[in-house]
């Protein structure tokens, strides 16, 4: 038994906005809920509030069944824990544990200070300090979750835990450690799940499996997601973020988008009334007060009207509608030769040695938009960077046509040359722009104001994909290298991007997961499980998994 309630909070930001105020709602046993809403709404730190790792500046946070959490970005630093420390897992038994109970987490602590202590002295109370660690963390359940996370490293990395627990993160690719993480939470005990994108960087096969696991569960679940598929056949309820606020939609997500946009209508409404009987009161007031200069008569009636407009602006208006998003995708490109891209006899291969492909033969010709399908650890981000100009391990020729150039967006939005700058300071250097010009173009996908003049690590993953597809259209790429471009965006932008796609005149790649996305493209070249890559009519979704390691 689970549950979440969020009883009027306000958080402020720590540079004194105001993000959310007297927020209420309340997810109960076992139901699944989605939170949503535009980039940079909060929706990630109203997990974190519900998660502890924030304090509201009012109102309370309660839940019930145990708290398990995935955080956004899966392998990045941790809140600090008992012992006041922040961590970031680096191996596969790290990032297990990072999502064990906190009992667990605590004992675990405590037995690794142990270890480390029997290995500079071998005493008698050094001995019996790691006797009692040993105990602690037995009776904490440490040896119990070991035998599950056995469990999960089997189905998700196809192999034992004691087989893999000490391989490093950067051995796995982004869609295994969420797989990883995922089974861990749906295996162990916490009865209530807060889950911030768990589809990201899942193939599709994943996320079908993600699908049926969420409706199987009977744990409660606040998850934040974009995937309009993973929504519509999981979410029960809807809860948006927006306007500092939240609204719950009571239905799925099929009915969504028409009861948001009956909410809109109604707040409009219940404005436009508020604004005329504002506007009636002010008119009584001021004939009134012309009356009573010339009568005394009506001097109660003018006093009384006074009383009556302040009482109604003492009231305030009703809610206002949300603003919406206004995203302008210009990617502009230009022509270049007949072929984009010509790879002949091209098979990659990873750092180690190990083959992802086998040689395969492809022809991209200018203007075509070209979706790179397939499943995790197969190949395509390699392709992609490739084609970037990375040094990639591979044999055979990959080659650009003339007046091709290329533009990267990077999947985990890795960035390290845009860390510690802002996106104004980014925009003003690399494209020699004024602090005006950059702003404007920073406007049009909602970056402008105070997230322009945020650092880049601090964006949330949604403004951070915005401003490298603002980067990517500065560039004037002629070659878009899309490596899961509307993982992080929400709504609103994977539409403004997939019609600023529309209009490109150049040559697009993109690897996604997205269906909804994929549907857009011309053309699917799969990257087969098997190392072959093929082209598919339409698109490819059930090529089994590249578990790699096996």
């Amino acid at each position: 038994m689970g549950h979440v309630e969020v009883a009027h909070v306000t958080y402020v930001l720590p540079d004194g906005r105001t993000l959310f105020h007297d927020v209420s709602f309340r997810v109960g046993d076992g139901v699944k809920a989605a939170l949503v809403g535009p980039n940079g709404a909060g929706k990630t730190t109203l997990l974190r509030l519900i998660a502890g790792d924030v304090q509201p500046v009012e109102g309370s946070v309660t839940s019930s069944g145990g708290l398990g959490v995935m955080r956004q970005f899966i392998g990045g630093p941790r809140p600090a824990g008992s012992d006041g420390a922040a961590t970031t897992p680096r191996t596969v038994a790290e990032l297990l544990l990072s999502v064990a109970p906190e009992r667990v987490r605590a004992a675990a602590a405590r037995l690794e200070r142990a270890e480390l202590a029997m290995m500079e002295r071998d005493d008698e109370r050094t001995q019996l300090r790691y006797a009692e660690a040993i105990a602690d963390y037995a009776d904490a359940g440490g040896y119990d979750i070991e035998v599950l996370w056995d469990t999960c490293t089997t189905a998700a990395l196809g192999a034992p835990y004691d087989r893999v627990k000490y391989r490093d993160l950067d051995t796995l690719s982004g869609g295994e450690q969420k797989r990883l993480v995922l089974e861990a939470l749906l295996r162990g005990p916490e009865q209530t799940l807060l889950l911030d994108e768990p589809d990201n960087f899942l193939d599709v096969p994943g996320k079908r499996w993600l699908e049926q696991a969420l409706r199987e569960t009977p744990k409660t679940v606040l998850l934040v997601s974009h995937d309009r598929w993973l929504l519509a056949n999981t979410a029960d309820r809807v809860i948006t973020v927006e306007s500092g606020g939240v609204w719950v939609h009571g239905g799925g997500f099929a009915g969504y988008a028409q009861a948001r946009r009956d909410r809109i209508a109604r707040l409009d409404e219940l404005r436009r009334r508020w604004d005329e009987e504002h506007a009636k009161l002010k008119r009584l007031v001021t004939t009134l007060k012309q009356k009573a200069s010339v009568n005394d008569g009506m001097a109660p009636a003018y006093h009384a009207a006074q009383t009556r407009l302040r009482r109604f602006e003492e009231a305030g208006p009703p809610e206002a509608p949300p603003r919406e998003q206004t995203i302008a995708v210009r990617l502009r490109g230009g022509r270049t030769g007949k072929r984009a891209i010509v790879c002949e006899g091209l098979a990659l291969r990873a750092p180690g040695g190990t083959e992802l492909t086998r040689p395969f033969d492809l022809e991209v010709w200018y203007g075509e938009r070209v979706a790179v399908l397939g499943s995790n650890g197969s190949g395509k981000s390699h392709f992609l960077r490739l084609l970037a100009g990375e040094e990639i391990p591979h044999t055979g020729t990959a080659r650009l046509g003339a007046r091709v150039v290329p533009g990267h967006f990077v999947q985990t939005h890795g960035r390290p040359d845009l860390h510690g700058r802002t996106p104004c300071e980014i925009v003003m250097t690399e494209h020699a722009r004024t602090r005006q010009e950059a702003m404007h173009a920073l406007a049009r996908y909602e970056l402008a104001g105070r997230v322009g003049d945020q650092r880049f690590e601090t964006l949330s993953g949604g403004q951070q994909a915005r401003l490298q597809i603002l980067l990517l259209e500065l560039s004037g790429a002629t070659l878009l290298l899309l490596d899961e471009p509307t993982d992080n965006l929400d709504l609103a932008s994977a539409e403004a991007l997939q019609e600023g796609l529309e209009r490109f005149a150049g040559t697009v790649l993109a690897v996604t997961h997205d269906r909804w996305f994929a549907a857009s493209f011309d053309r699917y070249l799969v990257f087969g499980a098997d190392g072959r890559v093929y082209e598919s009519p339409e698109p490819v979704w059930d090529e089994g998994r590249a578990v790699r390691g096996r």
